[in-house]
């Protein structure tokens, strides 16, 4: 395999990516890796610390298969921004693709190395930022991101960033969180109308209490504004096992999620095709 013809074209020290608010970003999911509180103590990194993280991850969310399709990018060039510990990663890999993760975070980077090498997979995973993405033009089959560019200051160079490294025809798969949405407002009766504060701004409470500091929400609308440059976009919202939630890790049984009008999903996944003449890869 040909590593290095798919390497960064902007030489930088990885520190360097990480400024301004994105620090703060960085810290909480450094000392966070999204998704290990699922391993119940286990040691990260461990075999079994990826096999159980795995394992729940798809059984809690297992429409991320339908909108993935791990198996269509075989032989194809994948990238996935903000890959984390690699759960996804390592799947589009398994199905073989020519998967290429980035994360903000050295740790959620090196986990995600780690899981590709305990399956015996090559692991092509840097430390990078989503607002300048160390890719050149048109390199990529499939942009795919689970949950990631919400977090980042400017939301809006990021999601220029996915189209810009997508190939002419190549699609892009983007999940971004919902406004409108059960988790939303489960968050402005915690922490605005059970606090005395109901003219509290749903924008400042997912600021400041959903996830990493910054964390944004967006409506459908909006979503669409942000990917404007796709053709054929469609943006599907998800109703998700946290607009469930009883409790920290207490969820209403999944066939409840049938009676809530999708629209209040916490997940709106955006599918779209950069447009211009399908080619290869410029890799």
């Amino acid at each position: 395999m040909i590593v290095e013809s798919a390497q960064p074209d902007r030489c930088e020290d990885p520190s360097s990516k990480v400024r301004g608010g994105k620090t703060q970003v960085a810290s909480f999911w450094s000392s966070n890796p999204c998704g290990s509180g699922l391993a119940g103590g286990l040691e990260p990194g461990t075999p079994e610390f990826f096999e159980v993280t795995e394992a729940i991850r798809y059984r809690r969310e297992p429409f991320v298969r339908d909108f993935a399709q791990f198996e269509k990018w075989k032989g194809q060039w994948v990238l996935e921004v903000g890959c984390g510990m690699g759960a996804d990663l390592s799947m589009f890999a398994r199905c073989g693709a020519r998967a290429f993760g980035l994360d903000l975070t050295y740790t959620g980077s090196s986990l995600a190395s780690r899981r590709l090498q305990h399956l015996g997979l090559v692991p092509r995973v840097t430390v990078g930022d989503s607002e300048r993405l160390p890719f050149r033009d048109g390199t990529f089959d499939l942009v795919y991101s689970w949950g990631v560019i919400h977090h980042t200051p400017n939301t809006d160079a990021a999601a220029m960033e996915l189209m810009r490294v997508a190939r002419p025809g190549g699609k892009l798969v983007v999940m971004i969180y919902n406004r409108r949405s059960l988790v939303v407002l489960q968050a402005y009766l915690m922490y605005g109308l059970f606090r005395a504060r109901p003219l509290a701004s749903l924008k400042e409470i997912i600021a400041s209490h959903l996830e990493s500091p910054g964390t944004k929400a967006y409506t459908v609308n909006e979503v669409r504004q942000l990917f404007a440059g796709l053709k054929d976009l469609r943006v599907t919202p998800v109703v998700t096992p946290y607009d469930l939630r009883l409790g920290r890790n207490r969820f209403m049984p999944s066939w409840v999620a049938a009676l809530v009008p999708s629209n209040l999903g916490y997940f709106l996944v955006v599918e779209g095709t950069k447009p211009g003449e399908t080619g290869s890869s410029v890799l």
